[in-house]
């Protein structure tokens, strides 16, 4: 009888992690239709200057760093379904009014309004994210980041047949999907995936708990500054292949197409087998060390016959690939596992504000960088990448002795945990 108690509490936690992977995988089928076509439709059919365009983002990116730890604080306190579906259901609006703006001004108002509620959403996301993991957690995680490269990568090829069109009708259908996915993402969401009660918090937790962490606040600078690697592949490299090599155009979206059917297909396999964070500080050196491979064989682009580029690309792209999957993987279990279980909101939050910061320098230190230094600076990236991922074995046993040191504390003051409705 208890056997069977357990397999059907089992069998709802899988339904509830299903349902958040659908909701997941709908939002990021947007996410791929609107980040394809985006730039296009600003600079194309709203006439924006493409320096215009960046100027606008790079405001909203930067104002939308405020909201992480402010959602996460109400997420930790309200529960994190309603903040999420709040966030989901904001941006929905804000996406579709994308199709009325017709100045810069509406343009930058707009999007900062939506670079906010994201930061929240993927604040309190997390936050649901740790609550719905269940006895697995790092297999969850891994199919959800599986599904959501999956959702991007089908976004992106329906994409291509508007910007093949190329009329605003087109990219307008492209926009209002993209809000629509946002809306049924929070459906799903309010459907299927319960409203976990908030945990209850010890004596002594402060708003700001999170900033007086420092193994954490060092994770979150260190996971910020390897993020710089998404753009590497994203950015610095089809600027190389363009301007330093004499390959075909289409490597460059060769390389896109590798990088994320590679992620596709190994982030399960892999990810589900960093849980701890001791094991996701063994993934961010594994991650580095792949990074120092690959990098020089991005930059021997350039010194190879022309038809052998676009195969060189290509390896070290996979190369690439697999240091990612290593690096998420760890990222998410250093993530998780060195936050306290009633403030994952906060601290979630503050990770999403290191990330999108360094997000935002990325392209300034990688052109403005690497790229003028050439091949030194492609190795130096290597080294910068590799030294990051060896400090994260002595990072995580750091991050572990503060949270074995708590615990008791913790579990003296804070009494029996809330069950979930």
């Amino acid at each position: 009888m208890g056997s069977g108690k357990r397999n059907s509490v089992g069998a709802t936690t899988h339904g509830h992690q299903r349902a958040l992977i659908a909701a997941i995988f709908v939002n990021r089928v947007g996410n791929g239709l609107f980040n394809t076509a985006s730039v296009l439709y600003f600079t194309l059919v709203v006439h924006l200057p493409a320096a215009q365009v960046g100027a606008g983002l790079t405001i909203a990116g930067l104002c939308g760093l405020a909201a992480g730890l402010p959602a996460g604080n109400l997420a930790d306190r309200f529960g994190a379904r309603p903040v999420w579906m709040v966030g989901l259901c904001v941006q929905a609006v804000t996406m579709a009014a994308f199709v009325t703006i017709d100045s810069w001004l509406a343009f930058t108002v707009v999007a900062t309004l939506d670079r906010l509620a994201a930061t929240a959403s993927n604040a309190a996301g997390g936050a649901l994210v740790a609550r719905a993991a269940g006895d697995r957690p790092a297999a969850f995680r891994a199919r959800l980041r599986t599904f959501g490269n999956l959702g991007v990568v089908v976004g992106t090829l329906g994409a291509a047949f508007a910007v093949q069109i190329n009329t605003r009708p087109a990219y307008t259908v492209l926009i209002l999907a993209n809000a629509a996915s946002f809306a049924v993402a929070a459906l799903i969401t309010l459907a299927a995936v319960p409203n976990h009660a908030p945990l209850p918090r010890p004596e002594g937790h402060r708003q700001w708990t999170v900033l007086a962490d420092r193994p954490y606040v060092s994770f979150v600078a260190l996971y910020s500054a390897m993020g710089l690697h998404y753009q590497s592949v994203s950015l610095l490299l089809p600027f190389w292949l363009t301007s330093h090599t004499d390959a075909p155009r289409w490597t460059v979206a060769a390389v896109y197409a590798v990088n994320s059917g590679v992620c596709v297909l190994l982030q399960s396999r892999i990810g589900s087998t960093v849980e701890t964070p001791r094991q996701g500080g063994r993934a961010l050196r594994i991650g580095g060390l792949l990074f120092l491979v690959s990098c020089p064989l991005m930059a021997l682009t350039a010194d190879v016959p022309t038809w052998v580029a676009p195969v060189l690309a290509v390896l070290a792209v996979c190369v690439h690939s697999v240091g990612e999957v290593w690096e998420s993987s760890g990222g998410y279990a250093l993530g998780y596992g060195l936050a306290p279980d009633h403030a994952q909101g906060q601290y979630q939050g503050l990770l999403g504000i290191g990330f999108e910061a360094g997000q935002a320098l990325a392209p300034l230190v990688l052109t403005g960088g690497v790229l003028a230094l050439g091949h030194p600076g492609w190795l130096l990236l290597g080294l910068f990448f590799a030294g990051l991922g060896v400090a994260g074995p002595p990072l995580a046993a750091w991050g572990e002795r503060g949270r074995a040191a708590e615990q008791p504390r913790e579990g003296r003051q804070a009494g029996p945990r809330s069950a979930t409705p």
